[in-house]
């Protein structure tokens, strides 16, 4: 029976793969953590949460050793454009808790780790195109240096001491459950309930903008995966490329209005576009195809019916509240 800790749990991917993972394992076998707040609702209040500082080592293993913990799910970070915000900050959190973490699974023995890498490791001299599992890794942000330092340190605890640990680099994720949380690729969340909620949105990218991106279905699939996969398929530990899709920010506005007629998106760019400039249009993730059989379900379409049935709802629930 597996045991799983869960650190950023109350987060955009966080909060529903906690819910995943309790339907597929049972509630008391998946404990969430968090460092600001319990987690409220139904689902993410259904099983055993503990607030837990990352920045602290021996709270990770008190919990570890207390549950007896055999897998972690590591989710806890400061997100690109946030990041960017307070550099030091982003470095000091995304890497101290990653350490603690991989130090904590190596002392006790954790079987598995999973830890989230991202498409912000690329830059301006990877290829933006169809883009390679192994290319130049040159990021222009603060998140993107811990993401390549990451999966580096994730390869050396793997080859050094024999942690399995696995890793998935994210395209952008859309999610009806979460707001967005300080990601370059949020817009495309934003702009589902400003056009639910208004009929227009003021976009901080160009309309041409394109960039990969998986719907949240997606990526909790990918995620567990990769973690169910045999160990003997996995030919990396640092991390994969996966991806749904790919669209312009454009792209998604029209989809958009094929549903909510009327629809006006406004391209208004700040600071976030260079940063979107930086990443690919589009990855090539043939490995994880092959590895282990990674096979994305949604396209833009299919992801936009059902984003906005979802938001809808659940902007009317709210309203009912």
């Amino acid at each position: 029976m597996r045991r799983i800790l869960i650190t950023g749990s109350t987060g955009q991917i966080g909060s529903e793969l906690t819910v995943e993972l309790r339907r597929k394992f049972g509630g008391e076998n998946v404990i969430s953590t968090g460092h600001k707040r319990r987690p409220t609702g139904s689902a993410l209040a259904s099983g055993p949460f503990e607030f837990l500082d990352l920045d602290k080592e021996e709270e990770i293993l008190t919990i570890v050793r207390r549950y007896d913990i055999d897998t972690i799910y590591h989710l806890a970070a400061i997100l690109s454009a946030k990041g960017e915000e307070d550099p030091k900050m982003a470095w000091n959190v995304n890497m101290k808790s990653l350490i603690n973490i991989l130090e904590v699974a190596r002392k006790e023995k954790v079987e598995k780790v999973f830890w989230p890498s991202s498409i912000a490791v690329f830059g301006p001299s990877s290829p933006r195109d169809n883009t390679p599992q192994e290319t130049i890794l040159n990021p222009t942000t603060m998140y993107g240096l811990t993401k390549v330092t990451g999966e580096l340190l994730c390869n050396y605890y793997f080859h050094k001491f024999g942690l399995d640990v696995r890793s998935l680099r994210y395209p952008g994720i859309i999610s009806s459950e979460t707001l967005p949380g300080g990601g370059t690729s949020d817009y495309a969340v934003a702009m589902f309930y400003d056009a639910i909620r208004s009929g227009r949105y003021a976009c901080y990218v160009r309309k041409d903008t394109e960039l990969p991106m998986m719907y949240m279905p997606d990526c909790i699939e990918a995620t567990i995966g990769i973690m169910m996969a045999d160990a003997g398929r996995l030919k990396r530990h640092d991390a994969y490329n996966v991806a749904g899709m790919s669209f312009s920010a454009g792209a998604l506005a029209e989809e958009i209005s094929r549903h909510i007629p009327g629809f006006e998106c406004t391209y208004e760019p700040d600071s976030r576009q260079k940063i979107a400039d930086s990443w690919p249009r589009s990855v090539d993730d043939s490995a994880a195809h092959k590895e282990w059989g990674w096979k994305p379900k949604y396209d833009i379409r299919s992801m936009t019916e059902d984003m906005i049935q979802k938001v809808r709802a659940k902007l009317s629930n709210a309203g009912k509240g």
